[in-house]
């Protein structure tokens, strides 16, 4: 008999055995546990109705995150812990004090999307609680990011935004990290996991060989990570998945290491936590395409490999990390190989990926003199929505000159692409307006964007040489502006 599925939910272990591979958790809460607290909106990981916190021990350390129960699928719970809105309640019998908050603050009206802000809070009481921040108020922007994946259609979001604050006034609540640590360390495998049920199998190696063996020997199978992508083909897509091979197991992906002069983040470490890296080293740069990267239940559950493996052209982690100059590593029987991002993309989701291989890290280079590097996200809201233009540009300047640049966009082509009628406009020139207006006009070489709900072609390409121009604004040599100034002034 196939080992079951073994995970902590309500103060006991549940073990699950015939379920489909790809049920998603919440389909396993509402029809299998019968806990109906938490909801489906919209089964696409994007309004938060269905929110939960996933407990997991992540290098011998207890992580709390919460994800979107509708697009994952209930095996990846193997060795975890699950809470919910049941879990809230405290043992007396008392609310918690992110319910009472809600409550006084009246943070919910029809009541539905409740239980996913519940949670979302939680999971931000919590995160408080570990930095030794309990009591202290959030800021708003800490909120914001927090609930950036709950939407609200009643209350319009500030009696929801009064409670995060009122939650920490209120007598805390324990939580014994230790206690659950303890019991998650009794459910770990030694060696990987395998499921199988209603014709489908779901292989959950725990090394980097077994990885390997695994795909050389289902190179049919489907590479699972965060699910955030794959979640969709099931819910809305209704496809049939065979074999799936998950990596969220498999600690060797999960490192983050640097050495020389480059930044090496495994397939497997959360975009969360890759961006976290990155942004030490890059904070001006980045933060805000960090904060406005998807919501944070997408990004505790997505990663950074699997971003770069699934090759959007609306990616919005591939044109930073190209104009950059990154490098994927890529794993397969026969060892590793090394290409420039870029030459990973061949076309509409056509990528130089053998049967065998997969994606094993990305090596970003750090910080280096001369080197100026922007990234910019155009979108119709500032949370939680795909980019109409996602553009990065890097460029060294050697004195006035410009001695290399690299200008990638996505949003613009059927992959993530170098702007290169661009960047030779540009080249051995002064970083000046009229090599600006030069490189500004060599993009409609570059590209002939398409017009769909998000943006016209027409609008996509202005965009994008304006953006040129703010970043050329920021970084000229003679009288740089700040940011704040050229917001309203690149535009026009």
């Amino acid at each position: 008999m196939p080992d079951p599925i073994r995970f902590y939910y309500r103060g006991a272990v549940q073990e699950v055995r015939d379920v489909p591979p790809t049920q998603t958790i919440l389909q396993h809460l509402r029809e299998d546990l019968h806990c109906t607290g938490t909801k489906e909106g919209c089964a696409e990981g994007d309004c938060g109705a269905c929110t939960v916190v996933i407990g997991s021990l992540e290098d011998g350390k207890l992580e709390l995150k919460a994800v979107n129960s509708c697009i994952q699928f209930t095996p990846t719970l193997d060795g975890k812990a699950l809470f919910t809105v049941e879990d809230l309640q405290q043992q007396d019998g008392s609310l918690h004090p992110v319910q009472q908050a809600l409550v006084e603050c009246h943070g919910s009206q029809c009541g539905f999307c409740t239980p996913g802000f519940a949670m979302s809070l939680w999971g931000m009481y919590l995160k408080q609680e570990s930095h030794g921040l309990s009591g202290r108020q959030p800021s708003r922007c800490q909120i914001d990011d927090a609930l950036s994946g709950n939407l609200c259609r009643c209350t319009g979001y500030r009696p929801i935004i009064d409670a995060a604050r009122r939650m920490v006034e209120l007598p805390a609540a324990a939580f014994d990290r230790a206690a659950l640590a303890e019991r998650l360390q009794a459910l770990q495998r030694a060696h990987g996991f395998s499921y199988e049920a209603r014709g489908g199998r779901f292989h959950a190696p725990r090394t980097l060989e077994e990885l390997v063996r695994l795909r050389t020997e289902h190179p049919a199978a489907l590479l699972l990570a965060g699910s955030t992508d794959v979640g969709l083909w099931v819910t809305k897509h209704m496809r049939e998945l065979d074999d799936i091979i998950y990596l969220g197991q498999v600690e060797a992906l999960k490192t983050v290491s640097e050495a020389g002069g480059m930044l090496e983040i495994g397939a497997g470490v959360t975009l969360s936590d890759a961006y976290a890296a990155v942004c030490r080293h890059y904070p001006d740069e980045l933060a805000e395409m960090w904060q406005r990267f998807a919501s944070l239940p997408i990004r505790n559950a997505g990663t950074l490999g699997g971003n770069v493996a699934n090759g959007s052209p609306i990616g919005d982690s591939m044109p930073w990390l190209i104009a950059l100059g990154a490098q994927v590593l890529l794993r397969g029987a026969g060892g590793e190989r090394q290409l420039a991002l870029e030459d990973l993309y061949l076309g509409y989701q056509q990528k130089d990926l053998r049967a065998d291989e997969f994606v094993q890290a990305l090596r970003i280079p750090l910080p280096r003199a001369g080197v100026q590097f922007r990234t910019y996200k155009l979108a119709k809201r500032f949370d939680q929505d795909i980019s109409a233009v996602c553009a990065a540009f890097t460029v060294t300047l050697d004195g006035d000159l410009v001695a290399s640049a690299r200008i990638a966009f996505g949003g613009m082509a059927a992959t993530p692409k170098r702007a290169a009628a661009a960047e030779a406009a540009l080249i051995g020139q002064p970083w000046n307006e009229a090599s600006l207006r030069a490189a500004m006009a060599a993009m409609g070489q570059d590209y002939a964007p398409l017009s769909d709900m998000r943006a016209s072609s027409g609008y996509r390409l202005q965009a994008a040489q304006n953006l040129l121009r703010r970043f050329w604004l920021e970084t000229r040599t003679d009288h740089p502006l700040p940011a704040s100034a050229v917001n309203a002034f690149a535009a026009g």
